[in-house]
């Protein structure tokens, strides 16, 4: 048996069982029990969403999103899945493929969650995958900040339900539809719930990103420190508005139009992989062509930024986060 520590608890979120029991519940609790769709914007839903298949969620240290994620994870309808897909970004280690876990349990400080290792199996059986080694799987926190989430939304039923941990490299157009194609059968299965680690505009020199656009009439630019404060709109909104452009691209399900927004932009949503891959297995199940009223609904039901940027000198990253719906 391999266990993969948690090893960001203790710096990243606290790792005392029941402050963290508790502050994940706060979270929960705090959000509305119906929520208001922020993209597109004034529609709202009842929580948790029936028939909702994946949810888009950030991973930065809880005290900057663990309030944002609350709502992806509310959305959740638990009583029927058994098995959780979670796609996240690689951060440390360069990879043009998908890579699958060798762990068998994954742990969380609220206790341990089971890794499907038949299925990981049989993923690798159907497709070009690598195996994470231990310390590539416990450096990487796009994954693991998701399972206490996880463990908590699902801890009445916790045994019953197993993990397949999926990170996600820098892959090419083609080869996140290759992987969407092979995931697709799976997204299809309402046993299964799809969660996509990802946060949006890493914005500020630090990150090497400073689009800036003063209205939506004018051209964007790349902002220098020496800039200070631009004579345009703040540049926090010029980012919400950048963000929302993904955002709403994103709900239009479509994968090759998020890739020519990303193209555009080069907004540095770090999970920009896993959602193609995402978007991918959706069209391969829902062409474009044949989407309709009934079809497939991804909405974004909550947005953040960690501070509202006013000068040049500063940086900030966005949250959002969204479910998806498919039709039974």
């Amino acid at each position: 048996m391999t266990v993969r520590q948690a090893t960001h608890a203790g710096s990243w979120y606290t790792d005392d069982r029941e402050q963290l029991d508790y502050e994940l519940q706060q979270w929960l609790d705090n959000v509305p029990e119906q929520v208001t769709e922020v993209i597109p914007v004034g529609d709202s839903c009842p929580v948790p969403v029936k028939g909702i298949r994946a949810i888009i969620g950030p991973h930065a240290g809880f005290s900057y999103s663990g309030a944002n994620a609350a709502y992806g994870y509310k959305c959740i309808d638990t009583q029927n899945i058994k098995r959780v897909f979670l796609l996240g970004p690689s951060h440390h280690a360069y990879l043009k493929t998908c890579a699958l876990s060798q762990c068998t349990e994954y742990s969380t400080p609220l206790g341990n969650i089971r890794v499907d290792q038949e299925l990981v199996q049989e993923l690798q059986d159907k497709g070009e995958w690598r195996l994470m080694s231990t310390r590539v799987d416990q450096d990487e926190h796009s994954l693991e900040m998701h399972l206490p989430y996880i463990y908590k939304v699902f801890e009445s039923r916790i045994e019953q339900i197993s993990l397949v941990p999926i990170m996600v490299g820098s892959l090419a157009f083609e080869t996140e539809q290759k992987y969407g194609k092979l995931l697709a059968p799976y997204l299809a299965d309402p046993e299964n719930l799809f969660i996509i680690s990802s946060d949006f505009c890493h914005w500020g020199s630090r990150f090497g990103y400073t689009y800036y656009q003063s209205s939506e009439d004018t051209q964007p630019c790349d902002l220098s420190a020496r800039d200070g404060r631009p004579n345009g709109v703040p540049i926090w909104e010029s980012i919400q508005r950048l963000d929302s452009e993904g955002m709403d691209v994103i709900t239009q399900l479509d994968h090759v139009m998020f890739r020519e927004y990303l193209d555009d932009t080069s907004n540095t949503i770090c999970g920009n992989h896993p959602i193609s891959v995402l978007l991918a297995a959706v069209n391969h199940l829902y062409p474009k062509d044949v989407q309709n009223r009934d079809g497939p609904r991804l909405r974004f039901v909550k947005y953040d930024q960690s501070s509202k940027v006013c000068s040049a000198k500063d940086s900030s990253v966005s949250y959002a986060s969204a479910y998806l719906w498919l039709p039974c």
